[in-house]
């Protein structure tokens, strides 16, 4: 279990602003992100993806917190102002909706670094001698005062957060950086079709995390000249970081598990195979993210809800769960559940077997459906006698998205289309 026991809570940390940037679509989770932004989607059991970058910040000692919205942003406001609306701006903390809002021109956040550039003089009134820059669609524990330690120690300009990846897994996806023995950022290639690797660890190579430390008026100084130069994209991995790490001290810092040597627990739940795979993980016995460790909370909204219930114990129809995660508010009657998360309010009626899926909040599954290796979306009300999982070209027929992987995706609006079509064929029976 990762030791968090000796923090970097220091003047470091309360110099410091963070201003998370939580505006993306996610549009390789297709369906799941149809009105929710990505940092808004569900995970592991209870929570949401934003509040793993807000939680580390707060378990940092980091309480000074700007979250940048844009893409359809409601359910992550209204998440954000009931789990995190409780901080005491006359203590000096805070955590701000920061929504695209045109303060410097007729444009919404046109990238990454227009983004912070936006919201300067918001930052600039909170009188920050760091910005840290996160990324709200990752998930992962990390202390960031040692980040922030680190790139005091290194009298650095900038530090980008890596860990070391796959380089295929990499490829036309993340940063890449090519550092020297200090750890200075001497190239860095935005989603490279080829990642260079690391020297001595071919085929492995170090990606950008999204996560970056600046002095502020640093910061402030590249934001200008970037919205000044003509064709940027405004972005920091496209833009900024090349152009400066030429002339100025840019530093990678290299993100480690603080219990040992080895990878660290780090997941761009980006697609849906990735986004179950992550889910699955936490079920096992002894998860690498857990979620169970005191000394380093993961914090969220919690509705008041009753416990789980399981009811039933006849040898055909028994309420039971195992190597699964079960919410508040469930109700198993007469249902299997095997390898699988189970968020609030899910109501199983008798007769089912639910096995490696990730089911959302509000989900109603009526008598004798089989369901395996699935994600159900928030709020869905899935039909008596309904099979998913079992044959993949029946799923798509019925208008469920299957990824290569095998993994089926459904939701309220394919379900409504679903039960449509049923009833049409219902029809053509009775008058055929």
């Amino acid at each position: 279990m990762p030791s968090y026991a000796n923090r970097y809570i220091s003047s470091l940390t309360r110099e410091t602003y963070a201003l998370i940037l939580a505006g993306g679509r996610g549009s390789r989770l297709h369906e799941l992100t149809n009105w929710r932004a990505k940092p808004a989607v569900y995970f592991g059991g209870k929570h949401r993806i934003i509040d793993f970058p807000l939680s580390n910040c707060i378990n940092s000692g980091i309480r000074r917190v700007g979250i940048a919205t844009q893409y359809k942003s409601h359910s992550l406001i209204r998440h954000v102002n009931r789990a995190w609306g409780h901080f005491k701006k006359e203590l000096g903390e805070s955590v701000e909706i920061l929504p695209a809002s045109q303060r410097y021109g007729d444009e919404w956040y046109c990238g990454t670094a227009d983004a912070v550039f936006q919201n300067m003089d918001i930052i600039r009134h909170e009188l920050p001698k760091y910005v840290m820059i996160l990324s709200g669609d990752h998930v992962y524990r990390m202390d960031y005062g040692a980040l922030l330690a680190k790139h005091v120690e290194t009298g650095a300009d900038m530090t980008v957060c890596c860990i070391e990846v796959p380089c295929e897994e990499a490829a036309n996806t993340f940063g890449v950086m090519t550092v020297d023995g200090d750890k200075r950022v001497r190239r860095f290639d935005e989603k490279p079709a080829q990642p260079t690797s690391i020297p001595g660890k071919d085929g492995v190579c170090l990606a950008s995390m999204g996560n970056y430390v600046f002095n502020t008026e640093f910061l402030f100084e590249q934001l200008k000249q970037d919205a000044e130069r003509e064709g940027s994209g405004r972005d920091f991995g496209h833009d900024i970081i090349p152009a400066i790490i030429e002339e100025h001290n840019v530093f990678a810092f290299p993100f480690r598990d603080p219990s040992h040597e080895g990878q660290p627990y780090w997941r761009d739940v980006g697609t849906l195979d990735s986004f179950w795979e992550a889910n699955m993980e936490l079920v096992s016995p002894e998860p690498q993210l857990d979620l169970y460790d005191p000394s380093w909370p993961i914090w969220t909204y919690q509705e008041q809800l009753p416990p789980a219930k399981f009811i039933f114990d006849d040898d055909e129809r028994r309420g039971m769960a195992v190597d699964s995660t079960v919410s508040g508010g469930c109700i198993i009657s007469g249902s299997s559940v095997k390898k699988s998360l189970l968020f609030s309010n899910v109501h199983l009626h008798s007769y089912c077997k639910i096995e490696g899926s990730v089911v959302l909040p509000g989900v109603v599954i009526e008598r004798n459906c089989n369901i395996r290796n699935a994600i159900i979306d928030r709020g869905c009300h899935l039909p008596q006698g309904l099979e998913i999982g079992f044959d993949p070209d029946l799923d798509r027929e019925n208008g469920f998205r299957v990824t290569n992987k095998g993994i089926v995706l459904v939701t309220r609006e394919m379900l409504l289309a679903y039960n449509q079509n049923q009833q049409k064929d219902k029809q053509k029976l009775q008058t055929a």
